[in-house]
């Protein structure tokens, strides 16, 4: 896919005019976001509280096609400061052409909101099939044990949970910087989980995870290779890793290691974690108890902090809280 600078309508290697970017005529003063997995659930909803709060909104999705009707839909509600860009976070050409299409568009990026993620695991349930009134009458609890009887754990998923959730995001991070410098405020929203550190139960690990002036990323990279190799070897449980759903808390916990360790890295930005909540999302399996707006909130809520707020922080539910 090709893209032109601003004011040039955008030209698809078949030939096709896009019209969806060179609509817009982006005031110098506006604040550019960028979402990732934007085109359902809580990154959909992000991308419209985002620009109903007047930021221009660049809405990933891997599916080109679903990705342009999620644009649509928002433009059909009255939003029409949203822009669609394909983006796959495990493929560097296709984060290569996002960052290019920034620099030649906006030269900048003021939010970067990092959203897509998948549960790395095996669904046995079709999430199509299940509507939020199976759940009438259950609590938290009784719908994540639900949850867990629908899904299976594999070494593949796992590796594949890793990829996506921590060294996808890492790399488009790793790509936007430089927009997000540019920013005279740049922030950086991670979205994650409150299936955090207290779920590991090596306490040796935990607080070395936890220490973030020591840790490196060289280091969670070991992290990662070993928890692959315990899973592999099924020694989870004995080497002090979460056994359900394992893959998605441990991509999480690292990613929320990795952040603290940008924040104090780069003090000009502000980098921080948001656990949206329990979400009724195809990812849950429509068992989450809240909306994908009510999830979107708490991450939204992160996004527009005040400047010169917190960074290297986490939040759930939209209040800060700790990583331990």
């Amino acid at each position: 896919m090709l893209w032109r600078a601003a004011g040039v309508p955008n030209i698809h290697q078949n030939g096709r005019v896009t019209e969806m970017e060179s609509a817009i005529p982006n005031p110098p003063n506006a604040r550019i976001a960028v979402v990732t997995g934007g085109n359902k659930g809580i990154g959909l909803e992000v991308c419209r509280q985002l620009a109903g709060a007047g930021v221009t909104v660049v809405l990933t999705a891997r599916d080109e096609t679903r990705g342009a009707a999620a644009v649509e839909k928002l433009r059909e509600a009255g939003l029409s400061d949203v822009i669609f860009h394909q983006l796959e976070i495990t493929d560097a050409p296709s984060i290569a052409r996002l960052a290019d299409f920034l620099k030649a568009r906006f030269g900048k990026l003021d939010i970067l909101i990092n959203n897509a993620s998948i549960l790395g695991v095996e669904y046995l349930l079709d999430p199509s099939l299940t509507s939020e009134e199976k759940f009438s009458g259950m609590d938290k609890g009784q719908r994540l044990e639900w949850l867990t009887s629908g899904v299976r754990g594999t070494y593949d998923a796992a590796r594949e949970g890793l990829q996506t959730n921590y060294y996808g995001t890492k790399h488009v991070i790793e790509a936007l910087l430089p927009l997000l410098q540019a920013s005279s405020d740049g922030r950086i929203v991670n979205v994650s989980s409150e299936w955090g550190l207290r779920l590991i139960t090596n306490e040796e690990l935990k607080q070395e995870l936890n220490d973030v002036e020591k840790l490196t990323e060289a280091r969670l990279d070991e992290v990662l290779d070993a928890f692959l190799n315990d899973f592999k070897a099924g020694e989870l449980g004995a080497r002090g890793w979460p056994e359900h759903f394992s893959a998605y808390k441990v991509s999480k916990v690292t990613m929320n290691a990795y952040s603290r360790i940008l924040a104090t890295r780069h003090p000009e930005l502000r980098v921080n974690c948001a656990h949206p909540g329990y979400v009724n999302t195809d990812m849950s399996i429509h068992s989450g108890p809240l909306t994908p707006e009510e999830g979107a909130a708490n991450v939204v809520k992160v996004a527009l902090l005040p400047e010169g707020g917190v960074t290297g922080a986490f939040f759930a539910d939209g209040e800060e809280a700790p990583f331990v």
